[in-house]
């Protein structure tokens, strides 16, 4: 018999030597983190089909960043509580059970067997989306895209437009930082002799399009503020129901177990 530091006695049937097999139970950690991964492309596939998912965790997959709307932010918390809590349970009852262990270890054990399962399942899928990358690279693709159709409709005309003063003014309002004067004034000049508008109606043209693309900067940059920001949130929330979920399910097991193991048990 041997007493816990807080005051609890223990059943230590082995002595006062700890094991050296490890406390982690790998097998089923993995087993966890694949049912969490393979619950998250189901619910994923549900939300593309319903139009919630506006943002895709994989890549090449989803719609813009731009679209990225609060519904989908609910929906990327929603697949992680879901994914993170099948896949924690299931690690805590596979898990080797543990005896001769105090109770609050073995609920620090489960805990953590939960909180592997669901780290292990989250870098696999970082490992293959970089989400966060590709809403990085999609926010600049939009803005890219965003100046070129601005160069469009400051040099259209009902003549044949010059591809190569088209390509030249979308460099120059696709450059980072503002608009320089002189890069105003030949913007003018540019659309003045592409499209023989008067100049005051070139700078309108300039102005107009100045104005559309920072209002997209702007979209692209909130848009991906709050991606980050609900991504962070649901992965939160997915540790934290993982590591309950495990907890669980060992009590579970162990009661399950103990019951089994009771004289006259059939």
């Amino acid at each position: 018999m041997a007493t816990h530091p807080g005051g609890v006695d223990t059943l230590d049937p082995i002595g006062h030597s700890d094991s050296a097999r490890s406390a982690v139970t790998w097998a089923a950690v993995f087993a966890g983190a694949v049912v969490a991964l393979a619950t998250t492309l189901v619910l994923f596939a549900l939300g593309s089909g319903l139009g919630l998912a506006a943002a895709s965790p994989w890549p090449g997959a989803g719609p813009a960043a731009t679209t990225f709307a609060i519904g989908a932010g609910i929906w990327l918390i929603v697949m992680q509580w879901l994914s993170a809590a099948v896949g924690g349970y299931i690690t805590g009852r596979l898990r080797t059970r543990w005896v001769g262990v105090h109770t609050h270890e073995v609920f620090f054990r489960d805990t953590a067997h939960g909180l592997l399962a669901w780290a292990l399942a989250t870098i696999a899928v970082a490992a293959v989306a970089l989400s966060a990358t590709s809403s990085t690279l999609a926010a600049a693709s939009a803005t890219t895209n965003a100046a070129g159709y601005a160069s469009d409709v400051m040099l259209r005309s009902d003549g044949a437009g010059s591809a190569a003063a088209n390509a030249e003014v979308a460099r120059l309002l696709g450059r980072e930082g503002p608009m320089t004067a002189d890069d105003h004034a030949y913007l003018v000049r540019v659309v003045q002799r592409n499209t023989g508008v008067s100049e005051p109606e070139a700078e309108r043209r300039v102005d107009a399009a100045t104005t559309s693309l920072r209002a997209a900067a702007d979209k692209a940059r909130k848009t991906s503020s709050a991606f980050a920001l609900f991504t962070a949130l649901s992965m939160l929330i997915g540790a934290f129901i993982a590591a309950v979920a495990a907890a669980y399910a060992g009590s579970l097991r162990d009661d399950v177990d103990g019951h089994a193991m009771r004289p006259g048990h059939r």
